[in-house]
């Protein structure tokens, strides 16, 4: 007798059920995103993107008036989909201290203060569009995108319903200032 690999049976899976047993099986350091209904696995980011991730993380954690806000990666978040709740996971979070202290692998974003994406070619269209509507129904205060593919910065602020009511572009190397309630500049020359 030879072993049948085992197919888990998909038909009849509601599209929560079919990203669990995504999440499931994804190999160690692949994103599974549930976006605006769709699911989205990402393979492990290049060094590129890491070295933008770093280099935000590091400045805002230098340049942060308020000592007990801290950067977290990894970290998953709910945000209201288009008809359910969406699963996301950004490339940064900034959030007080112990926002995210539980088992949890998905977490509420009221106390996040801002997310930052980095494009990459296979992601750039999420961060840009789908992503967005779910900060901002989520009221995430500021939503930070770094687009690498158009060479700029967007600071998306003041979330109303599905959208943010305020966004400036800037060309990449200038600085960058981040609203309240962060108050300071990201240099986008480090980059």
């Amino acid at each position: 007798m030879t072993a049948e690999p085992i197919v888990p049976d998909y038909q009849g899976a509601n599209v929560q059920q079919a990203f669990e047993l995504f999440s499931a099986v994804a190999p160690r350091g692949w994103r599974v995103e549930l976006i605006e209904g769709e699911i989205c696995v990402t393979p492990p980011a290049n060094g590129e993107h890491e070295e933008f991730v770093s280099e935000v993380s590091d400045q805002v954690a230098v340049r942060r008036t308020d000592r007990s806000l801290r950067n977290y990666t990894g970290i998953g978040l709910d945000v209201p989909g288009a008809s359910e709740t969406g699963h996301v996971v950004p490339d940064l979070v900034v959030a007080p201290k112990g926002s995210f202290d539980d088992k949890e692998k998905w977490h509420v974003p009221s106390a996040v203060l801002l997310v930052a994406e980095i494009t990459s070619t296979s992601t750039a269209d999420r961060d840009r569009d789908k992503k967005m509507l779910g900060y901002a129904r989520a009221g995430i205060p500021v939503y930070l995108l770094i687009d690498r593919e158009e060479a700029e910065v967007v600071v998306f602020s003041e979330p109303s319903g599905e959208e943010y009511a305020r966004s400036s572009k800037y060309k990449m190397g200038l600085a960058v200032p981040l609203p309240a309630p962060l108050g300071f500049e990201i240099d986008t020359a480090e980059f």
